[in-house]
This record gives structure tokens, C-alpha cells and sequence, in this order.
């Protein structure tokens, strides 16, 4: 019974992403509202749910908020370094709508898959200190990965993956909970690196929020239905974060 439970809801994750990428692949001709949505929940997750839970772990952790803000800066320059230099081979700044790389969706793509995995280990830890607390972790992932499928096809598609590689990368970040829930059962993680993680992962969901989602949702047609469309993603990880 011990692991029974974590292991329930690591697989439920497993369909609350899937389910999410699904989504967006059936109404993919819609993606640019998808996309100006996407960006408004990663927005808010950054600023409901990541942040808040960094100031929460700093109480208990002996590093300061230097090292973590350091972190974000990371995570936010190390995506635009890749991208600028290496991704997509230097396009003009002028062309860049319409110059997409399908590297930086795969990029992209993993990187999302990298925080499903801690998503899932952080479930199987909220079990080992107290099944409550396990209890409520797995409401918020199960919550949240339903937009993390989205985000895994929004990025792959804006990016000119294929529909069928867009599914492979969708499988990959649906089973990465389930492997992150079950790495807990062997060893754990230590809890500086979790506070470094969260926030090298903010930085990163900065950079494609802000920086590549949104710009390409407003691309083709910008109007006030797109703009409310990121507003309502904001206040939807709001709620959520609320509620759970």
C-alpha cells in the first residue's frame, strides 16, 4: 500500500498529458489562439505555482535567494543562447517568424519532459513525508499536466515537427511522470537541487512563454480575442493554484 497510491496518480498524470496533447492536435488549426493561451498558463504557473513554492522552500533551505534568481537567469539565457546561436543558425531577427527550427520544438519538447519527470517525483516525495501532502502534489500535477500535453504539441507544431514525431515527444513527456514518481522508490533528491531546479525552470518557462509563444500566437493575427485568451490562461493556473 505504501506505494500504491503514488503510483495511481503518477499514472493518471500519464492521461492528464496525454489527454492535453490530444487536445491541441484536434483543434491544431487553431494553434495560434492554443499558443496565446499556452502562454498565459505558463505565465501562470511561473507565478503561482513555481515562484511561490521557491519562497516556500527557501525558509527550510540554506541557500539564498541569489543562487536561486541566478538559477532563473540560467535557465532563461542558456534557452535564448541555443536558440539565437546553435537552433536556428543565426536567422535575422527580421525573418524569425517565419524561420522555425524543428530542433527547438524537440528542445523544447524535453525540456517540458525534464519538469513532468520532477513533477512525478515530487508526488512519490510528498508520499514519503506524509500521504496528505503526497495527496495534494498529485491534485496540482494532475491539474497542470493537462497543459503540459498542450505545451508539448503547441511547441512541436510551431516549430514544423510532424504531427507523428509531435506524438512520440508527447508519449515521452506523458511517461515521464510515472518514471519520476517511480525514481523516488530507490533514492532522493537532495533539497538544494530541487530549489536550484525550480528555478532554472521558471527562467526557462520565462523565456518560451514570453519570448517564443507569444510572439508567434500574434504572428499571423493579433486582435483583443487573442490578448483576452492569455489574460484567461493566467487567471486559469490562478484558480487552479487556488483551489488545490
Amino acid at each position: 500500500m505504501e506505494f500504491l497510491y503514488p503510483a495511481i496518480f503518477a499514472v493518471i498524470t500519464f492521461f492528464s498529458t496525454f489527454l492535453g496533447g490530444l487536445f491541441a492536435l484536434r483543434f491544431k488549426n487553431k494553434i495560434h489562439f492554443i499558443m496565446a493561451f499556452t502562454a498565459g498558463v505558463l505565465m501562470g504557473v511561473v507565478s503561482f505555482d513555481v515562484l511561490p513554492e521557491i519562497i516556500e522552500q527557501l525558509k527550510t533551505s540554506d541557500l539564498g535567494s541569489i543562487e536561486v534568481m541566478a538559477a532563473l537567469v540560467s535557465g532563461f539565457l542558456l534557452f535564448h543562447i541555443l536558440e539565437k546561436t546553435i537552433l536556428i543558425h543565426h536567422a535575422h531577427e527580421s525573418e524569425y517568424a517565419d524561420h522555425k527550427h524543428p530542433d527547438v520544438g524537440v528542445f523544447s519538447a524535453l525540456a517540458l519532459a525534464g519538469h513532468s519527470f520532477m513533477d512525478g517525483a515530487s508526488i512519490g516525495i510528498g508520499f514519503q513525508i506524509d500521504p496528505s501532502l503526497g495527496f495534494l502534489i498529485a491534485i496540482a500535477v494532475i491539474s497542470h499536466d493537462f497543459t503540459d500535453g498542450m505545451n508539448t504539441i503547441t511547441l512541436m507544431l510551431a516549430n514544423k515537427n510532424s504531427i507523428k514525431k509531435s506524438k512520440i515527444f508527447l508519449a515521452i513527456d506523458a511517461t515521464a511522470p510515472v518514471l519520476g514518481m517511480a525514481s523516488t522508490f530507490f533514492f532522493k533528491f537532495p533539497a538544494n537541487f530541487l530549489v536550484l531546479y525550480l528555478g532554472f525552470f521558471a527562467g526557462f518557462l520565462l523565456y518560451i512563454g514570453a519570448s517564443d509563444i507569444l510572439p508567434e500566437a500574434h504572428s499571423k493575427q493579433s486582435s483583443l480575442k487573442m490578448v483576452g485568451l492569455t489574460v484567461l490562461g493566467v487567471i486559469f493556473i490562478f484558480i487552479i493554484t487556488c483551489l488545490v
